[in-house]
């Protein structure tokens, strides 16, 4: 039986990085007339699944209907048991996922790796594409075979793929029958996941094609090291140019107040959301949708950004430096801050080890209004299942189920932290804590959690101060979410061509904030992305929300 080895894992990666764009391979990507059509607008709708909560823990810090995290500062002393058998039946499942870590060991090396298979039932053949491949290798995935399809493949929702949406409807298998309204009943790990979840995951067609990977409502977070922060002036309730000053005092030497990846836009999001913009999309009480581009406050916040870079407060490389460097960067000192996913808590706190205290930004006020934050996607991705006989399709949902086992599980410990004595040992307070192995084979390299999560909460292991620092904060800038109007919707122009015009709208603000290009050429930017597409999105947009309401 052929297993995947470290070599053909990383010999996968590089075929996703070949010098090919990802929107010419996927234009030759045929679809049938059937399947072009994935708008929501005049179909029979299938219900959601039916929500029914898992019985747990009851949490330290209560969660709100508002989107805030249920928090525990102690880990559970009595760990449920969420699988009552073993779901697999000895096959091989091939998955696939995006990762943000480094490839792990393979399976004959990797007691991790081994351990979770045993406990599936299953032998499983992991592809794993980093997240500065994903865009190419989905591509050449997508424009294959059908027979060369994984079993089970994440679609990260962080880009956008072109035609992903037809893709998905004419390669995934429609899990409608399996998943709606209360047929979910028999798989109640992923009956526990949010109705806001499968929302903003969207049907296709009127269909349901996958399962989303829930995720809190704070998205996007500018991540500080607050010792360096509030060292140069950071206040509470501070102003737009209080943040410049702040940043501009941070930044000496070598150190730099601001840090960005490629692709960040120097960490956009951030910066509209605390100018207020509207993200991508806005929806108007009569149900229009208005494109964030054409907001001024989003133009102001352009101008806001290209002022802190040319005071000097983004590190150099902003445009450049890929996500993982930037981190290493962050934990060492040399930026004080970083654009990250709320999600990333953990990994902050657990690796920065005392060197430095990260903190959730609060965002600064522009012109006299308090400043607004990301609302995420609540789904980060969503995980298709290629199509098969009903047999093996209740297979893979059964192996689903199982990794989206909830905190305070059996399941849940294993999946996320491995064997304990050998991935983990017990802190004072009961919680899981990386032994020197655990610190390299792990769910960050071997990424079960892109695959299937149940719904995330606020527990950082030996941390109770954390949690509660967490949970304040995410109780003040809730309120002050900015959504993107179009999450869970469909528009078959963005599908086509939406990678192509984001790329104008990204390349224009980059060059704005890094100095190639004057503030006056936005303007000229929203109005090509208006006629070549923007404003069919918009209708399309329009129409589609009509008929989710």
């Amino acid at each position: 039986m052929s297993r995947m080895s470290r070599r053909t894992l990383l010999r996968s990666m590089a075929v996703g990085g070949a010098a090919v764009s990802a929107p010419a391979l996927l234009t030759a990507c045929s679809t049938s007339s059937g399947d072009s059509d994935v708008s929501n607008a005049g179909k029979d709708l299938a219900p959601w699944p039916t929500h029914k909560p898992a019985r747990g823990p009851e949490p330290d810090l209560a969660p709100t209907e508002a989107g805030v995290q249920a928090g525990y500062t102690a880990y559970p002393a009595d760990l449920t048991r969420s699988v009552s058998r073993t779901p697999g039946d000895g096959s091989t499942v091939k998955v696939m996922s995006v990762s943000f870590g480094t490839p792990p060991k393979p399976v004959s090396a990797n007691r991790f790796w081994a351990a979770v298979e045993k406990a599936l039932g299953v032998k499983i053949e992991y592809t794993i594409i980093s997240q500065a491949d994903y865009q190419k290798k989905m591509a050449t995935v997508m424009a294959g075979d059908a027979d060369t399809l994984p079993d089970i493949m994440n679609v990260f929702s962080g880009f956008v793929l072109p035609r992903e949406a037809e893709f998905v409807r004419r390669r995934s298998e429609d899990l409608t029958p399996f998943l709606s309204g209360d047929a979910i009943a028999d798989y109640p790990n992923l009956a526990n996941i949010p109705t806001h979840a499968w929302r903003d995951m969207g049907r296709i067609g009127g269909r349901i094609h996958g399962i989303p990977l829930e995720r809190p409502l704070p998205g996007s977070t500018l991540w500080l090291n607050q010792g360096m922060f509030t060292d140069a002036g950071m206040t509470e309730g501070w102003t737009a140019d209080d943040f410049a000053a702040v940043a501009r005092k941070a930044t000496a030497g070598r150190a730099y107040a601001l840090g960005a990846a490629a692709g960040s836009l120097f960490g956009n999001a951030v910066h509209a959301a605390a100018h207020n913009a509207p993200l991508e999309w806005a929806v108007t009480g009569d149900g229009t949708f208005e494109p964030g581009w054409a907001d001024e406050r989003f133009k102001a916040a352009i101008a806001f950004q290209a002022r802190l870079r040319k005071d000097g407060s983004y590190h150099p490389d902003a445009t450049s430096v890929s996500q993982i460097d930037l981190t290493t960067l962050y934990y060492n000192g040399t930026v004080g801050s970083m654009q990250d996913g709320f999600g990333a808590y953990l990994p902050k706190y657990r690796e920065s080890k005392g060197k430095l205290t990260p903190a959730a930004a609060l965002p600064y006020s522009v012109g006299g209004e308090p400043g607004g934050i990301v609302a995420a996607r609540r789904s980060f991705g969503h995980t298709v299942l290629k199509k098969a006989k009903k047999e093996r399709i209740e297979l893979l949902l059964r192996i689903l189920d199982y990794l989206a086992a909830p905190f305070g599980s059996q399941e849940w410990e294993l999946v996320h932290h491995g064997v304990e004595g050998i991935h983990f040992t017990r802190g004072a307070d009961g919680s899981p804590q990386a032994t020197k192995l655990g610190e390299v084979e792990n769910n960050t390299n071997l990424p079960w959690k892109y695959l299937a999560e149940g719904p995330q909460v606020l527990f950082v292991p030996g941390m109770p101060d954390a949690v509660r620092a967490l949970h304040a904060w995410q109780r003040e800038v809730v309120p002050h979410a900015v959504r993107n109007a179009s999450f869970g919707l469909q528009s078959a122009t963005k599908n086509a061509r939406g990678a192509t015009l984001k790329a104008l709208v990204d390349d224009t603000v980059t060059g704005i904030v890094a100095g190639r290009l004057p503030l006056s050429e936005w303007d000229a930017t929203v109005k090509k992305w208006r006629q070549r597409g923007g404003d069919r999105m918009a209708d399309e947009f329009a129409k589609d929300y009509a008929a989710n309401r």
